[in-house]
C-alpha cells in the first residue's frame, strides 16, 4: 500500500481521490472549519494536523513517503487576485512547504513524487517567474519536474482548469510510456508551453512532459446533479427572478429566449459579474450558460461568486443559489460526503477544492504506474 502526506487538505478530496489503496500517513490545514469536515469524512484515524505549516518540524512527518501533495493557497496567484505571487502572505506559503521537502531530502526521506495543484495564473504570474521558481525548486532539490493543465469538465460538469506540477525524485524510475517527447495539446496548452519556454536551461534539462491518456467521454451534465428539492437554498421570489433577469445583457437575454423555445427543461448557471456598459459605465451583469456544464466553483466572498441555477421550462423560469449538495457533486464527491451544515462554509470547503475524478485519473496513469515501475526495477534487483 502506497504512502502519501497531504498538506493544504481541505476536506480530504485528495485523499478521496486516491482512494483506499493509499494510506495517509500526514495531513495538515490550518483552517479548523475544513479540518471538522476533514475528521467527520475520515473519522478513523489521527494524521490531520492543524498547525501553521511554518511552525511544522521535518520530524512531524513519519515515515517515507510515496507521494506528498500540497494545494497550496491560489489567492495570490490567482488572475483575479492583487498578483502578489509567491510573495504574497496566502500563496507564499509554499516556500515553508518546500523547506519541509527540503527537509526530507537532507534527511534522506525524500518522497518519491511531490505533487503541486493550484490555478493556471500560477504559469503567469510576474511574466511566468514564479513558475519558474518553483520549478528551479523542485530541479534543486533532486527531481525531474513537468506540468499539465487539467480541465475538469472532462470528468465532471464544471468548468475547472487547474495547473499540476508533478515532480520524480532522481532516484525514482519512470516507465517510458509515461513520457511523451513533446508537449501534447491536451494537457499542455499555450501558456504552459510559453512558461516552459521562459524556464532556465538547467530546469528544461530536467523537464517531463507527461503523456496522459484522454479520459472517456464525459456523462454527467449539469441537469443531472440538480437536486430538485434542496432544503437550502429556497427558490427566489417572481421578483427575485425578475430582477436577475434584468441584468442581462442582450446577448444572454437571447440565450434565455433560445431556451424558451427547446422543448425540454433546460438548466444553466448563473454568475454575477462587473461589466463595462455602453458608456464605459461599471455595471453588474448577470450572465448565463446553457452549455451543460457550471462554471468555476470559486469561494463566496461576496454574492457576485455565488453560482445561480435557473431552470427554464418554455416560459417558466426559476431560479435559486446552486446547493452545497451541489457543488459537491460538481467536485466528484458522492453524496455519503460530509458537508458542514453551514451553506457558506461548505460552498467554501468545496469551492477550494480539488476534483476527485482528476485526482483518480491521475494516479490511475501516472503515480502507481511509477510505483509499480519501481517494485519491478526492485524484485528484479
Amino acid at each position: 500500500m502506497p504512502d502519501f502526506h497531504e498538506f493544504f487538505a481541505g476536506g480530504g478530496m485528495v485523499r478521496t481521490g486516491l482512494g483506499p489503496e493509499w494510506r495517509c500517513l500526514f495531513a495538515n490545514d490550518f483552517d479548523h472549519r475544513k479540518a471538522v469536515s476533514y475528521r467527520a469524512n475520515f473519522p478513523a484515524d489521527k494524521v490531520l494536523a492543524t498547525d501553521d505549516i511554518g511552525d511544522l518540524l521535518v520530524t512531524d512527518l513519519p515515515g517515507v513517503a510515496n507521494l506528498v501533495w500540497a494545494s497550496f493557497p491560489c489567492q495570490d496567484l490567482s488572475l483575479a487576485g492583487a498578483g502578489a505571487g509567491l510573495r504574497g502572505e496566502r500563496s507564499g506559503t509554499f516556500w515553508p512547504f518546500w523547506k519541509l521537502m527540503k527537509g526530507l531530502v537532507a534527511a534522506k526521506r525524500p518522497p518519491q513524487m511531490i505533487v503541486l495543484e493550484n490555478v493556471c495564473g500560477t504559469l503567469t504570474s510576474h511574466g511566468g517567474k514564479d513558475f519558474a521558481m518553483i520549478c528551479k525548486a523542485f530541479v534543486d532539490a533532486g527531481y525531474s519536474v513537468g506540468a499539465l493543465v487539467i480541465d475538469a469538465r472532462l470528468f465532471v460538469p464544471q468548468s475547472r482548469p487547474r495547473l499540476f506540477i508533478i515532480g520524480v525524485h532522481e532516484n525514482t524510475a519512470i516507465p517510458e510510456n509515461l513520457i511523451s517527447q513533446g508537449s501534447v495539446l491536451r494537457w499542455h496548452n499555450k501558456a504552459l508551453t510559453t512558461a516552459y519556454a521562459k524556464l532556465p536551461k538547467s530546469v528544461q534539462d530536467e523537464w517531463i512532459w507527461w503523456n496522459l491518456p484522454t479520459p472517456r467521454s464525459r456523462r454527467l451534465s449539469l441537469a443531472d446533479i440538480i437536486e430538485e428539492n434542496p432544503v437550502h437554498p429556497e427558490w427566489f421570489t417572481a421578483a427575485e427572478t425578475k430582477q436577475l433577469l434584468a441584468m442581462m445583457s442582450t446577448l444572454n437575454r437571447e440565450k434565455l429566449r433560445k431556451a424558451k423555445q427547446m422543448k425540454r427543461r433546460v438548466v444553466g448557471g448563473i454568475y454575477k459579474r462587473t461589466r463595462s456598459d455602453e458608456k464605459g459605465r461599471k455595471v453588474q451583469r448577470a450572465e448565463i450558460r446553457f452549455d451543460e456544464i457550471a462554471g468555476c466553483l470559486r469561494t463566496p466572498a461576496g454574492g457576485s461568486s455565488r453560482q445561480v441555477i435557473l431552470i427554464v421550462e418554455g416560459e417558466s423560469v426559476r431560479a435559486r443559489l446552486i446547493s452545497a449538495r451541489e457543488t459537491a457533486r460538481l467536485m466528484g464527491l458522492r453524496d455519503n460526503y460530509v458537508l458542514p451544515e453551514n451553506y457558506n462554509e461548505a460552498y467554501h470547503l468545496t469551492g477550494d477544492g480539488v476534483v476527485v475524478p482528476v485526482i483518480r485519473h491521475l494516479a490511475k496513469h501516472i503515480f502507481e504506474p511509477i510505483l509499480e515501475c519501481v517494485k519491478a526495477k526492485s524484485k528484479a534487483a
